[in-house]
């Protein structure tokens, strides 16, 4: 595993042998995994970013729409 992305709000955690992704809400205390088709158009949403575009807040603000709705609470045992 490896933290590809970290905000105040979100982080990234790759998983290469699962070739997915968990996205980590923060604030919201929910995270989501992605992988397959799922996890190739995230990370082609990404890279649509412009370069110059591409910012804490333009990735949070794509993290946002990804994990609403779908992101589940993370649960402490």
């Amino acid at each position: 595993m490896d933290l590809v992305y970290n905000s105040e709000s979100y982080a990234i955690v790759a998983y290469p042998v699962q070739q997915g992704f968990e996205l980590v809400d923060k604030l919201a205390g929910r995270s989501l995994f992605v992988h397959g088709s799922v996890a190739v158009g995230l990370r082609q949403a990404i890279d649509s970013i412009p370069y110059a575009d591409r910012d804490e807040a333009s990735i949070d603000s794509l993290l946002d729409d990804y994990c609403v709705g779908a992101a589940r609470p993370i649960a402490y045992h």
